[in-house]
């Protein structure tokens, strides 16, 4: 199931297709594979940037993983779109820990793990910033910052999740995760800054 990227969307972008979202979801619990392949479009690239952020190169490998456990499971799934990403994120976050336990790997100590929530205002610097780099060079800087700033952002900007359900995905606070993101954004926004961008 892993299929390129491209560039990943952005928060907005992913919630702007919630709707269409949780009827494939809906559809698809019920047998529909159309609608779980529409599901699998929707979210996977979102979810696959995360993954990248956390475990580099596997980010495919276990990607598969995940929507495996993903198809097995979406009969017990109840929500909506919104819903649905954020349950995807949180499987693939297992997977991605369980992976880098069986490597017997830390997550990159400058990595991704402490609170995550609301980004700045649209408006905002380190927002601008994102949305200018190449997704690739983008998850190179995000794997630079400190590990809770790196998903929180991740989650955020990447996945597309809303701040209540990237705190659930990461099991913290939503203060925790909303100050995590800001910092995390903030800091891009700086490095950024400080090579002419």
């Amino acid at each position: 199931m892993g299929e390129g990227t491209g560039d990943a969307p952005t928060a907005a972008h992913g919630r702007d297709h919630d709707a269409e979202l949780g009827a494939a979801v809906e559809r698809a619990r019920h047998g529909d594979e159309d609608a779980f392949a529409r599901a699998y479009r929707i979210v996977h690239p979102g979810l696959l940037g995360y993954l990248r952020g956390i475990v580099g190169e596997d980010a495919e490998d276990v990607a598969s993983e995940a929507w495996l456990e993903i198809a097995r499971d979406l009969g017990r799934f109840r929500g909506d779109g919104a819903g649905f990403r954020g349950w995807t994120a949180t499987i693939a976050r297992h997977r991605a820990l369980d992976h880098l336990r069986r490597v017997r790997s830390r997550p990159r100590p400058t990595g991704i793990e402490q609170d995550v929530l609301d980004l700045p205002a649209q408006g905002d610097a380190a927002g601008e910033a994102l949305d200018a780099l190449s997704t690739r060079h983008a998850l190179a800087l995000v794997a630079g910052l400190p590990r809770d700033q790196a998903e929180a952002v991740l989650l955020r900007v990447v996945v597309g999740l809303d701040g209540p359900t990237a705190a659930r995905v990461l099991g913290k606070r939503p203060g925790a995760v909303r100050s995590a993101a800001h910092r995390g954004l903030k800091r891009l926004a700086k490095q950024l800054k400080g090579r002419g961008r």
